[in-house]
């Protein structure tokens, strides 16, 4: 399937999902977007799927929203009306992100600006090249921030740096997203890819069905009690317990050797 300005790859059992917008550093547009969704549709009903990689092309990841555009059609007045501004495309993608029964990891390759950002973080995991940088630009142009970014950057720097970043609007450098937690590791640009594709391709090895669980019960445990995870964690363990993936994996245990898993 063709895309516009994306590319959608799998192989071994990872979806590449790469924003390809060199030019404009992948800032969005509609169509853009609509390939996204599409594109992580794919991704998530391919039972020759179990992780999903994103990145951007280029020297960027995602610098967010089109900006010369916003400009254009503001001047234009074709962005009058707020249909025209909010696009339910933008919701839907965070949403399908977070609702992926997959693992997704970004591998953030460069800029990561406003709305770019915030797709990186309602990614499960990021990796960035050690020359990336992050930054919630909104209000640098008088907007609010979108995407998630007031759900996912509190929960993860907490809701002071979050303010900060968020009303400041400063980039940060890569380093600096290393130790408030944003980014799980720093690579250099020609090692990112490799890095992230090892990571995946190790999730991917594993069993599907006690993965895809484990995300449900984390993403789950955020707004529960523990009692709540505890319940949960005895549901998913005894669910696993019955699949074949698991008499595989206590058997390669006993045989010492690597178990193959089939996600059944």
């Amino acid at each position: 399937m063709d895309f516009e300005h994306l590319i959608y790859n799998v192989d071994n059992l990872v979806a590449t999902i790469t924003l390809n917008r060199t030019e404009t550093l992948n800032a969005l547009t509609p169509a853009m977007r609509k390939s996204f969704e599409t594109a992580l549709g794919l991704a998530e009903n391919d039972d020759s799927v179990r992780v999903i990689v994103i990145t951007g092309a280029g020297k960027g990841f995602c610098s967010g929203g089109d900006v010369k555009a916003m400009n254009e059609a503001k001047k234009s007045g074709k962005s009058s009306a707020l249909e025209d501004r909010i696009d339910p495309i933008r919701d839907r993608i965070v949403l399908a992100l977070q609702d992926s029964t997959k693992p997704i990891i970004a591998a953030v390759n460069g800029a990561a600006a406003g709305a770019g950002m915030n797709i990186a973080l309602a990614c499960d995991i990021r990796i960035a090249s050690d020359t990336a940088k992050f930054g919630e630009t909104f209000a640098k142009r008088g907007l609010h921030p979108d995407w998630g970014g007031t759900y996912f950057l509190p929960r993860i720097v907490g809701m002071a740096k979050a303010c900060e970043l968020i009303w400041s609007g400063r980039m940060i450098p890569a380093n600096e997203a290393l130790q408030l937690g944003i980014v799980s590791q720093l690579e250099t640009p020609d090692a990112l890819m490799a890095t992230t594709l090892k990571m995946a391709n190790s999730f991917a090895a594993g069993p599907p069905i006690a993965i895809r669980m484990a995300k449900r019960a984390l993403y789950r445990s955020m707004d529960s009690t523990l009692r709540e995870a505890l319940e949960f964690e005895t549901y998913a363990q005894t669910t696993c317990s019955d699949t074949q993936d698991a008499k595989e994996g206590i058997a390669a245990f006993v045989e010492k050797r690597e178990p193959v898993f089939t996600g059944n």
